[in-house]
């Protein structure tokens, strides 16, 4: 099984867990700890040499000596998975040498699961754009590029949920700059890189994982013909802001 197909089928097997704690409980701690441990056991004895980073295990500072390092997130959207709506995820990313090289993202209420060696074919895209925003805490500055550019708001749960309305075709841009970790964006912009879309920071440049802080700001993943005009607005507004700031 190579690279791609682990992570798939690791994935997979997360989701199903996790449905099945949401069906008993919805309780986001016992399903991010159950489906931490499941994907610990599976990485560990599949690749033991491999380093891996995350959001529900110390991080070892090993990792930041190895080439390859899985990057993962057992439950990326607890608040969704509690209120038991579909828009949660589990990621499982592995970065080489900092780049997001292979990723797979399961949508387990959707019964979906997108992978970086099987991505889906992009589908036609709309006009005026939608644009993925939080669905509790949509920043200013997505407010603005928003206008700037005539995209319509569409609010969503997770990052990788979001993320991944992109490379299903429900949407043609998420914008993100409020804050995110590694394991919140490593395995969607696999996925999205491998789709065909643009996927970087809001300056343009491009993530860089395995990081000794797992800090990243901020994020982009869009249709590539949107990548330009969204990045300008973005620096229009920032250069707005330092301005009058």
């Amino acid at each position: 099984m190579n690279d791609a197909q682990l992570a798939h089928a690791i994935a997979e097997e997360a989701g199903a867990l996790l449905l099945r704690i949401q069906a008993d409980c919805a309780g986001g701690a016992r399903g991010d700890r159950e489906a931490n441990m499941l994907i610990l056991d599976r990485l560990r004895a599949a690749r033991p040499e491999d380093a891996i980073l995350s959001e529900e295990s110390a991080d070892d500072p090993v990792r930041l000596t190895r080439s390859r390092v899985w990057i993962i997130d057992p439950l990326d959207g607890t608040r969704e998975f509690a209120e038991r709506r579909e828009d949660w995820a589990v990621h499982i990313a592995l970065a080489i040498d900092g780049a997001p090289s292979v990723g797979a993202v399961a949508l387990p209420r959707l019964g979906v699961t997108l992978a970086s060696d099987t991505p889906p074919p992009l589908a036609p895209a709309q006009q005026p754009p939608r644009m993925l925003v939080s669905r509790t805490r949509a920043s200013q500055l997505c407010a603005e590029v928003g206008s700037s550019i005539g995209a319509v708001h569409v609010g969503m749960g997770s990052a990788g949920a979001k993320a991944m309305a992109v490379v299903r075709g429900e949407a043609e841009i998420y914008l993100h700059s409020g804050g995110q970790h590694q394991w919140d964006n490593c395995a969607p912009v696999a996925v999205a890189l491998a789709a065909g879309l643009h996927a970087s920071r809001i300056d343009g440049t491009p993530i860089v994982y395995n990081q000794a802080s797992t800090s990243v700001p901020d994020l982009l993943i869009c249709r590539r013909e949107w990548a330009a005009p969204v990045l300008a607005a973005v620096a229009g507004c920032n250069r707005w802001e330092s301005v009058t700031g």
